[in-house]
């Protein structure tokens, strides 16, 4: 419940700080990793989202937040 709550107010009041996908690595022969940061908690590669974590994605990116943070918000708080 506490999740929902947060991830509602995320949606509709802009809580929380967003970075830009930063790739880790010099880039020089290095595999770049697509990392995000929102509402300070960091993931980088692909997130593999359980049920649950799917729908509540699911369910913000219909609201209007984007995919990569709705998975983040979800895999972290739900």
């Amino acid at each position: 419940m506490t999740a929902t709550l947060l991830a509602t107010a995320v949606v509709l009041g802009g809580i929380g700080t967003a970075s830009a996908a930063q790739p880790s690595g010099s880039g020089q022969g290095t595999q770049q990793q697509d990392c995000r940061t929102y509402s300070s908690v960091k993931e980088c590669g692909k997130i593999d989202l359980n049920a649950k974590q799917r729908a509540c994605a699911e369910k913000y990116v219909k609201l209007g937040m984007t995919h990569a943070r709705a998975e983040v918000e979800c895999h972290a708080f739900a």
